[in-house]
């Protein structure tokens, strides 16, 4: 069975929870020169990848790997039918929101938005939420780099995660409307789960173990 973890700061926030719940990686997990991806545990039918936090959902709903760990914004922006949450884990924890140039939101009044158009990374969450406004959205897709978007003209305005606020303050930016809060969640195919009932509810006892403990 294969768990694919987010890397980066999730990857910190989640791995005291995975030990917790007693699944230890292989020693090169923690060296920071390992180039590998796969890693096996103290389980013998479970391995761990590390892979970039929006593929762990596409890993996990194509069965590539049968659980996992994912931010809501993931899951809400691709909405897989085939991936279950059973588990808030209560970590990483930010906001998808709407941010402007500081000069346009002195005078901007968003209840009169008709059209706009802005830069994300979530096209599809973003075109949703203003389409239940009444809103027609214009959405530019980018990986990375959103706050420059505003300053050269790509767009007026952003959607983008939110934990501090400090990048988008140091790039002329502010926030000007939440959409969502934003946690991570332990996620599991559903139809592993059917095949791997005992094995996965196994873990997830062990997940939800650490996290009441």
């Amino acid at each position: 069975m294969i768990m694919a973890l987010p890397k980066g700061r999730i990857l910190e926030e989640v791995m005291p929870i995975i030990r917790a719940a007693g699944i230890e990686p292989e020693a090169d997990f923690d060296n920071p020169k390992s180039r590998k991806l796969t890693f096996d545990t103290n389980h013998d039918h479970l391995k761990i990848i590390r892979v970039r936090s929006f593929d762990v959902a596409t890993f996990v709903a194509f069965g590539a790997a049968q659980i996992g760990v994912a931010g809501n914004d993931v899951l809400l922006e691709f909405d897989y039918p085939e991936i279950y949450a059973p588990l808030d884990l209560d970590i990483g924890h930010c906001r998808l929101s709407v941010a402007e140039l500081k000069e346009l939101s002195e005078t901007d009044d968003p209840s009169q938005w008709s059209h706009v158009r802005v830069a994300t990374k979530y096209p599809n969450l973003t075109a949703q939420y203003f389409a239940q406004r009444g809103v027609q959205a214009e959405c530019i897709k980018l990986n990375g780099a959103m706050e420059l978007a505003p300053s050269l003209g790509l767009c007026r305005r952003i959607v983008d995660l939110v934990s501090t606020g400090a990048t988008m303050k140091a790039n002329g930016l502010v926030e000007i409307e939440k959409i969502i809060d934003i946690t991570s969640r332990f996620i599991v195919n559903r139809t592993a789960f059917k095949t791997r009932s005992e094995e996965i509810s196994d873990i997830i006892d062990r997940v939800r173990g650490a996290l009441d403990g």
